[in-house]
């Protein structure tokens, strides 16, 4: 009898191990039909038109797949994904995909999924978590390299300078990734010429509303202020909007680099009144369908996944503007 309980007892580890090693969801059962899967995505909210392209493309892959997809808009809140992830645990989804709000908070959630065994994954935004296995993969752009590349061109258009350059930083939310990131690495990069100075930055939220807020705040307390860094075009669209306001010429009487490249903050590049864009594709949609596809079939993906990006001098902007799909 001994025996017998002994056999069963290992056959039950088994099981649970089994049950640890296949993630849960879909894929721990054998692969579903496209058409059986179902996909909670919590995104961050309405933003910016970043974030509006983000949606539909994500929604537009899903729908193109065959696959159901629950979507909630957060409004910018992270109660507001918490509460979101909760209810597609309890509704038994098979993945979950959200863009965290912000960076910190997400161990307790993230581990009732686990528990669950639903694989969660991230997109656009990474969480700040010592547990890794609680996300099977990050997709999304390198923040902190949109920053350096940012922070390259206004180091290659002061080279001659021999004065301060007066740079103002436009951020996004707080505590976000991409804030903390593009910041980061616009700083690594600038340090190298002791000219370049940072000497405000505020949050913006990553809405023009915010940017332009903050902005008119920047233009009364400084007024001879060079450069813009906008952590995204709407931030940098709005700053457009106080710089005019202000009887000033963006562009030329102080210069804008911002982080995106959506159709408008495109076509203010092209018409002159930003003079740098970095791109950050909000088109993940399609990606995001291979990653819960290979899941289903029970294979393995990278735990990073980076997107390919490039660079946008007004002369490009006026070329890609036609074909520009956000």
């Amino acid at each position: 009898m001994k025996k017998l309980m002994g056999i069963a007892a290992a056959g039950a580890m088994l099981v649970a191990l089994a049950g640890c090693a296949g993630g849960g969801g879909a894929a721990s059962e054998g692969p579903k039909a496209l058409d059986e899967l179902v996909v909670g995505f919590a995104q961050v909210g309405a933003e910016s038109g970043w974030r509006t392209a983000n949606t539909k493309d994500i929604q537009a892959a899903f729908e193109e797949a065959g696959i159901e997809l629950k979507f909630s808009d957060a409004q910018q809140k992270q109660e507001n994904q918490i509460k979101a992830i909760r209810s597609y645990i309890q509704q038994g989804v098979d993945y979950i995909a959200f863009s965290p709000v912000v960076e910190t908070g997400w161990d307790a959630v993230l581990n009732e999924a686990k528990a669950a065994g639903i694989p969660v994954v991230l997109t656009d935004r990474a969480v700040d978590s010592k547990d890794t296995s609680l996300y099977v993969s990050f997709l999304g752009s390198d923040f902190i390299e949109e920053g350096k590349k940012a922070g390259l061109w206004v180091l290659d258009q002061y080279k001659d300078s021999t004065e301060k350059v007066n740079i103002v930083q436009l951020e996004g939310t707080t505590g976000a990734a991409p804030a903390i990131d593009r910041a980061e690495g616009f700083a690594d990069v600038i340090r190298q010429n002791p000219n370049l100075e940072v000497i405000e930055s505020q949050t913006g939220d990553f809405t023009r509303a915010g940017g332009k807020q903050v902005m008119e705040a920047m233009l009364k307390s400084n007024p001879d202020i060079d450069l813009v860094y906008a952590h995204n075009d709407d931030m940098g669209l709005g700053a457009i909007e106080a710089i005019e306001a202000a009887g000033l010429k963006p562009g030329e009487d102080i210069k804008i680099v911002t982080v995106d490249a959506v159709k408008d903050g495109m076509q203010a590049l092209a018409d002159g009144k930003i003079n740098f864009i970095v791109e950050c594709s909000p088109l993940l949609g399609n990606q995001l369908v291979d990653i819960i596809k290979t899941l289903n079939e029970g294979g393995t993906v990278e735990p990073r996944i980076i997107t390919e990006e490039t660079t946008f001098d007004q002369e490009q902007a006026i070329e890609a503007l036609p074909d520009r799909q956000y």
